[in-house]
């Protein structure tokens, strides 16, 4: 009887495309797509063997970060993680957040707390659905290719901060949004090891092809080419380093100071490649 498939919970953002084109045809491979908040709980269940989790959720979750794998993060603005207000940022009482990311809510308040002194209440906003709708919020946070290609105005929303590019202002760091991890327990598991060594050399395969991979991803979005171009090739960043790792450490230590994140700091599992 053939191994069970590598179970890789993933998101569909155009973000995670670099990452993951190619593994839908792999043999012994099984990609799970899902939103960034859920990613977490189908590691911790067992029901995927790695997954791309939402940083704040490694901090909340027994989950363990697999370093040479890869991550998503920005070294400044990031265009799809963003706070839209109809009022100035110190006077947000109340902001309604996108339930796909838990680590954008977290960031989002840190940034309210540190720039503007607001603690403002966060308000559950479905916004795939909702979006769509007349009655939109005051203020909002939104992530992922709908806000690009939702395309909100200023006369709509006035004041609006990419949140990558405020952290980096207010920090000189870059942001991590999403790391590859597994379970605690599994972080020496053949599996595990196999699925991070198969990720790895994917990326690294993608990164050479990244124009032909991306034209028609953006395209079935409704990107505009040359944004989708310049989103994963100059503002998005895939390799885990020491800035990286500092910057986690820096939003993981705010986070905690507001009680938004069980932990202050998160395991990291540094095995070198295997061979296989």
């Amino acid at each position: 009887m053939p191994p069970p498939d590598l179970r890789i919970a993933c998101v569909s953002y155009l973000n995670t495309i670099p990452m993951i084109a190619g593994l839908d045809a792999a043999q012994g491979v099984t990609l799970i797509r899902a939103v960034p908040s859920k990613i977490a709980g189908l590691i911790a269940s067992g029901d995927a063997d790695l997954g791309l989790a939402s940083v704040i959720d490694l901090a909340r979750a027994p989950l363990t970060a697999v370093a040479r794998a890869g991550m998503i993060g920005s070294r400044g603005r990031t265009m799809t993680v963003r706070l839209l207000s109809r009022v100035e940022p110190a006077a947000i009482t109340r902001l309604h957040a996108d339930t796909d990311s838990h680590t954008s809510t977290a960031l989002a308040s840190v940034i309210l707390d540190h720039e503007f002194g607001v603690r403002p209440e966060i308000v559950d906003y479905h916004a795939r659905e909702l979006l769509a709708g007349d009655d939109l919020p005051e203020s909002v946070l939104i992530i992922g290719d709908k806000v690009v290609t939702a395309a909100f105005t200023t006369d709509q929303y006035p004041h609006q901060i990419d949140l990558g590019e405020a952290w980096a202002r207010m920090t000189g760091l870059p942001f991590v949004y999403a790391l590859w991890a597994c379970a605690s327990d599994r972080a020496d598991d053949k599996r595990v090891m196999l699925a991070a060594d198969l990720l790895e050399r994917q990326r690294k395969r993608n990164t050479m092809r990244a124009d032909t991979i991306i034209a028609p991803e953006a395209h079935a979005r409704g990107w505009p080419g040359d944004t989708a171009r310049s989103y994963v090739g100059d503002l998005l960043h895939y390799e885990v380093g020491e800035p990286e790792r500092s910057a986690v450490s820096a939003f993981l230590a705010r986070a905690h100071a507001l009680g938004l994140a069980g932990a202050s700091s998160i395991a990291w599992n540094d095995a070198p490649e295997h061979a296989v």
